[in-house]
């Protein structure tokens, strides 16, 4: 007996498996199960490694019918996702996506109609990575820019630690001037006199940036 199996796959907390479901339903897919990963990387993970992604290749059969929301959810690598799209094909599996409802299949034994549809499995293959790419392009982008305001609030970072600033106050307190002090720490003879001259505004500019690496 053929069966439809819906393929659901999220990797973040604001994905979510039941909207895949119900966006299945309501393009009018009758599943008869879903197989669902959660919180898996389609681009470091492929299909066959993943917990439920390894059930496909076991339970799909030829004459069955596997669903996806997009090609992306079998992955965002391009190899990866041609090659799991041929192979289902290879095993007699037809494969649909409900956005666009598209239709993959080997049945056709046409070489134009099969050049079309490799053409077409390689530009969604292609475009899933790409998208996948630029969304972490711009996660980098957003990070970086959040790391600059937060470094830009707590000014220029302190070129001594805590051991320094230590040494500096202790030998400031002993009497020794600000370029002995210097020559004995390292620190530049300028960094130590605003030390000497401002020693808890020298403290407060230590503390906003304990704790983050260079």
């Amino acid at each position: 007996m053929m069966a439809t199996i819906l393929y659901a796959r999220v990797s973040t907390a604001e994905q979510n498996l039941e909207h895949q479901r119900t966006q299945a339903e309501a393009a009018g897919f009758q599943t008869d199960e879903v197989v669902a990963d959660d919180g898996v990387s389609g681009i470091t993970t492929r299909l066959v490694e993943r917990p439920q992604g390894k059930r496909l290749f076991d339970m799909l059969r030829r004459g069955d019918t596997l669903v996806v929301r997009w090609v992306d959810r079998l992955g965002r690598n391009y190899q990866d996702v041609t090659d799991t799209i041929r192979d289902f094909m290879r095993r007699g599996v037809v494969i649909r996506t409900v956005i666009n409802n598209m239709t993959f299949d080997g049945a056709t034994q046409d070489p134009m109609q099969q050049a079309v549809r490799d053409a077409l499995i390689a530009f969604m293959a292609a475009t899933a990575q790409a998208q996948a790419e630029a969304t972490k392009e711009a996660q980098k982008a957003g990070i970086a820019a959040a790391r600059d305001k937060i470094e830009a609030y707590r000014g220029r970072k302190p070129s001594y630690d805590r051991v320094k600033l230590a040494e500096v106050l202790d030998m400031a307190g002993q009497g020794h001037g600000a370029s002995a002090i210097a020559n004995a720490s390292g620190l530049s003879r300028a960094a130590v006199r605003r030390i000497m001259e401002a020693p808890e505004d020298a403290e407060a500019a230590l503390a906003r940036w304990e704790g983050v690496r260079a």
